[in-house]
């Protein structure tokens, strides 16, 4: 039997913290594994299921949603697929179920490509490429993306890797988010404003994640040490998402419906975004990229450990 989602990449490399493993996926170049010296880091789906929640897979030429599908280029309305039909709008780009392809592999990396051909309401051609290498301390994305066609086009980068720490149930997890502004939305989860985070959007001094219930963007990210969330189990034990300068954006998402064996648990999602919700129509952070210009962009996870 074939997996859906392709062929399976396995990864590995020894580190400090002990062997680090990973499995990517040829479809969308989902995470579908990662650990570190045995403690999963990352939610992991079974080799025959799909990605729940979009779990780990890259986002590509827009993360987040286009309110109704609809943007202009120059003046003239285009109009993606409705992938979301029961808010109403495109989601999450055009290569969440694409088949990528092998360009470079060795024991702990694997880069793969895959191309956005025109469609509807995306008139441009892009070649595209993700690299995900294993380092000593976790895990480092390199996203790549080049204009073939001969005007310039909109993109936006994003992700979606839910994270854990091992056996901790993720209720019991502190989270903090170096950010010091938030989108509120609407019904349909589209951004209407951007605003100072306060309350209980302030993640900036860490908050359990059985507190939380959010599915919104934040901006204005202060990295620090580039890195801009962090999960923390009472034992020390970090994971922390970081990103490049490229990525001045992250959605938190979290769920008590997340599939792990045989039930549903809490999960959470740390989304590294180059651009909120709807940038085709805010022209927020939205890279325009020349005929022939290639932009490149990169965020990682970080795992530590207490110092004994």
């Amino acid at each position: 039997m074939r997996a859906p989602t392709g062929e399976q990449f396995r990864l590995t490399r020894p580190t400090p913290l002990g062997l680090a493993e990973a499995v990517i996926v040829q479809v969308a170049a989902s995470i579908r594994e990662f650990r570190i010296g045995g403690v999963e880091l990352t939610e992991p789906y079974a080799e025959f299921s799909t990605p729940p929640f979009g779990d780990g897979i890259v986002l590509v030429p827009w993360p987040n949603r286009v309110e109704d599908g609809v943007w202009k280029l120059d003046g003239e309305a285009q109009q993606l697929d409705i992938t979301e039909p029961d808010r109403h709008n495109a989601i999450h780009g055009l290569l969440r179920y694409a088949p990528y392809r092998l360009l470079e592999r060795t024991d702990s990396s694997v880069t793969q490509g895959a191309t956005v051909f025109p469609q509807h309401g995306y008139p441009f051609l892009l070649e595209t490429s993700v690299r995900h290498e294993l380092t000593d301390d976790g895990m480092t994305v390199t996203h790549r993306i080049t204009n073939e066609t001969d005007l310039p086009a909109p993109v936006a980068i994003g992700t979606h890797p839910f994270f854990q720490i091992g056996d901790v149930p993720t209720e019991e997890l502190t989270l903090t988010v170096h950010a010091g502004t938030r989108f509120p939305v609407d019904e349909r989860l589209n951004p209407s404003a951007e605003i100072a985070v306060d309350g209980d959007f302030d993640l900036r001094d860490g908050r359990k994640v059985a507190e939380l219930n959010l599915d919104d963007a934040f901006g204005d990210v202060k990295p620090v040490e580039k890195v801009t969330a962090t999960l923390t189990a009472p034992d020390g034990r970090q994971v922390s998402l970081w990103q490049d300068e490229n990525f001045p954006f992250v959605q938190i998402f979290t769920t008590r419906q997340f599939p792990r064996g045989t039930g549903l648990v809490t999960a959470i999602a740390m989304e590294p975004m180059t651009a909120p919700a709807n940038a085709f129509n805010s022209g927020q952070s939205l890279k325009w990229l020349n005929p022939g210009e290639t932009w490149q962009a990169v965020w990682g996870i970080r795992y530590s450990v207490p110092a004994a």
